[in-house]
């Protein structure tokens, strides 16, 4: 047996193994030709001896040019470094092989047999080998250092391969170019051009791997390669692209809308333009709803390339949201008048003179909302987005005229606080809405939320705004609200607007229908609903419960006393006697003392409110022996007193004193009245306060101090534990250190 971990081991039944180091893993290495060993592999060992025992045991010389792979379909044979060697787990078949170094000159040396025009069987096969050996890294620096890759590009430029062979080369180098060793900027425009030809090749000779890896070829030109975005801009079209959307292999659809994304994002202005135009006509827009969106299963990599394509169409409107105002700028002039004249359907009169006219438009100007009616293109330079809120306007003006018109008019009959100001609402609406979309943000790499009906109009944003300005006026009439209201009414609508968003809507009919349904009301329930919830978990959090019994003592005391601050107010009682029952017309007040040592009393009228020093009597508390209640008080129940089981008999309370047989006896007016005295009694005897509204009492102030105390973690997630105790230091000689 050799002295090293790597041996033979014998066929030795489960239960007799001896148990497993956590640094060993129990693996089976073969090798074509040879039989199979079953070795404890030790993962603190070095790679290259456990390497040399495996080939020292099957008499294989110069170990430097082997190597373990793992033999997985799901790894792709990959091979296994000091960097991989972790994720070999016990049962686990490794193969040795070549090594990466061997297995790369041999490949190369296959491809660079003959010209790139003749297709030799030898060849071929060092294609395949390729294309399963390129994903692994450990190969690909070696393939790449040997300078592989300029044959896979010959072979491409070269142009003359097809079929399997341009697939095998085309995935090949895909797979070799993901790893980031080399930059794109090898490429050149001839190689570019090629590729750009299997993406341009007509529908009925399309082979789908190829299309598929050049697609993915020329996204990652254009994105990670200089000055070659212009070569993929001539040699492709987006013309050329969106008929692959209508493919039915979801890749090619992913990797055609990938490079249609990435060639919008390095496009200057003009030309995103014109890309966007042609995305937006009515037959690319019904090709992505009716063949990506609506009959695929859209996975997240699909559903991130719709979410950039998304944002890079709303992000055309950046422009004109940070655009300045000039307010003397002509185009605005005329465009608010065209606002102006829609709205009120307005014919010039050659007979009105200019102080009447100038007197008229004012009238409109004001009935529109603008709050300079002399140059109400002054109001677009107070508030940002302002010249894109006027082509949203314009856009609702000429497109959705007769609820443009029924909106202005329905707010002119209004009294002028409950008046919706359509421009100022427009153009913080208008704001709103650019917030929620994020207009202006690049796109998340992450990100993958996308909204259908975004892709059934060719002016979404304004489709949007005209449905969300509805929606504000129609929200302004529920809440009844007043110009004062104006930011609690865009809260409301931003509310409704993003809780529908969510349900992403398939088209804007039914975002529509959607959003007018959740009223405010309904806002108002959810938002309770979330709050309670909130509450309710928070309150069950170790922290929380804890600090909440920190509290309970100190809430106790602050409610002990405002029962004593109660009775120090005093209450006027009718009169009863223990056996003979209520003294007609009768009545007295008691007051408990500020230093709380006795309970003055004496007799009043039943609106009188006496001073403490104006009652007579009094009953030191310390002569109390206990407080009586309900049906066990003695002018309940029997002849000439209340009677049991009604409302009097519920609210009676009695005064025990050191002589039994003189109780005093009490009826309060109400229940609130009732639980005062009782509880302010017991809490002057030492007693618990045992009526129910102590604990609601408890719970109200409970849940308001721990609110209070909770505001500076608003918007924290409060863990569920603590987080724990680090370890006590070896000693405590620190403490002394500012003593010396």
């Amino acid at each position: 047996m050799s002295s090293t971990q790597v041996r033979t081991l014998p066929t030795t039944p489960k239960s007799q193994l001896p148990s497993l180091n956590a640094n060993i893993r129990k693996v089976a290495v073969t090798m074509p030709g040879y039989q199979a060993q079953f070795l404890e592999f030790d993962q603190k060992r070095p790679l290259a001896a456990i390497i040399q025992d495996i080939c020292a045991s099957w008499t294989l010389n110069d170990a430097s040019k082997f190597a373990l792979q793992i033999s997985d379909s799901s790894k792709n044979n990959t091979y296994i470094t000091e960097r991989n060697r972790h994720e070999i787990q016990n049962g686990a078949v490794l193969s040795l092989s070549p090594s990466p170094a061997q297995t790369a000159q041999s490949i190369i040396c296959k491809l660079s047999q003959g010209s790139n025009k003749t297709l030799s069987e030898e060849k071929l096969d060092g294609l395949r080998q390729l294309v399963s050996l390129a994903p692994d890294s450990t190969f690909a620096v070696e393939f790449i250092n040997k300078n592989g890759l300029p044959i896979i590009i010959a072979i491409v430029t070269d142009g003359t391969f097809k079929k399997e062979p341009l697939q095998l080369t085309l995935r090949s180098f895909v797979a070799l170019m993901d790893h980031g060793i080399v930059s794109w900027d090898i490429l050149e425009p001839e190689f570019v051009k090629r590729v750009a030809d299997c993406v341009n090749v007509g529908s009925n000779n399309l082979d789908v791997v190829c299309l598929q890896a050049s697609l993915e070829i020329l996204e990652s030109v254009v994105l990670h390669s200089t000055g070659k975005q212009n070569v993929v801009e001539q040699s492709v079209t987006s013309q050329n692209i969106i008929p692959h959307l209508e493919s039915i292999n979801l890749e090619v659809q992913k990797n055609a809308i990938a490079l249609i994304n990435a060639l919008f994002m390095k496009a200057d202005v003009q030309k995103r333009k014109k890309i966007a135009d042609s995305l937006q006509s009515k037959h690319v827009r019904t090709t992505i709803l009716t063949h990506v969106i609506r009959l695929q299963n859209i996975g997240t990599a699909m559903a991130h390339q719709l979410y950039v394509l998304q944002v890079l169409l709303l992000n055309l409107h950046e422009e004109r949201m940070k655009a300045p105002v000039d307010p003397h700028d002509q185009v605005i002039m005329k465009e608010i008048e065209e606002l102006r004249r829609t709205a009120f359907e307005i014919e010039v009169d050659p007979n009105m003179n200019a102080v009447r006219r100038s007197q008229s438009a004012a009238r409109d100007f004001k009935k529109l909302g603008f709050e300079n009616q002399a140059n109400p293109a002054e109001d677009f330079v107070k508030v940002p987005s302002s010249l894109l809120a006027l082509d949203c306007m314009l856009y609702f003006a000429k497109n959705h005229g007769e609820n443009y018109v029924k909106m202005v008019l329905e707010n002119s009959t209004r009294a002028d606080e409950h008046d919706v100001p359509f421009v100022k609402a427009s153009m913080y609406l208008t704001k709103m809405i650019c917030e929620i979309l994020k207009i202006g943000e690049q796109p998340d790499d992450t990100g993958s939320t996308y909204y259908p009906m975004f892709f059934a109009s060719e002016k979404p944003l304004e489709e949007f705004y005209c449905i969300v300005v509805q929606l504000l006026n129609k929200t302004w009439r529920e809440m009844r609200a007043t110009i004062a209201d104006f930011p609690k009414v865009l809260e409301v609508v931003k509310e409704q607007v993003t809780r529908v968003l969510v349900l992403q809507p398939s088209s804007f009919e039914s975002f529509r229908t959607k959003v007018f349904t959740l009223t405010y009301s309904d806002i108002l329930k959810l938002l309770e609903n979330e709050r309670k919830i909130k509450e309710e978990f928070e309150s069950q959090t170790r922290p929380v419960v804890e600090l909440r019994k920190k509290l309970v003592p100190d809430i106790q005391s602050v409610v002990r006393q405002q029962r004593l601050n109660y009775l120090m107010e005093g209450t006027c009682f009718p009169k009863y006697h223990c056996r003979n029952g209520r003294i007609k017309d009768k009545f007295w007040f008691w007051r408990l003392s500020p230093n709380l040592k006795s309970l003055h009393y004496g007799d009043c009228s039943e609106s009188d409110h006496p001073k403490l020093e104006d009652l007579p009597s009094k009953l030191p508390v310390v002569d109390i022996q206990r407080l009586v209640t309900g049906k066990d008080c003695p002018h309940v129940g029997g002849r000439g007193v209340v009677r049991r089981g009604n409302q009097g008999s519920r609210l009676a309370f009695s005064i025990v004193t050191e002589a039994e047989e003189d109780q005093i006896c009490f009826i309060a007016g109400a229940e609130y009245e009732y639980d005062m005295w009782c509880d302010g009694l017991n809490a002057l005897l030492g007693n618990e306060m045992g009526s129910g509204r102590v604990e609601q009492d408890m719970e109200m102030l409970l849940s308001m101090e721990i609110k209070i105390r909770l505001l500076d973690t608003e918007g924290l997630q409060i863990p569920a534990d603590p987080p724990p105790l680090p370890p006590e230091p070896d000693n405590f000689n620190f403490a002394y250190m500012n003593l010396l």
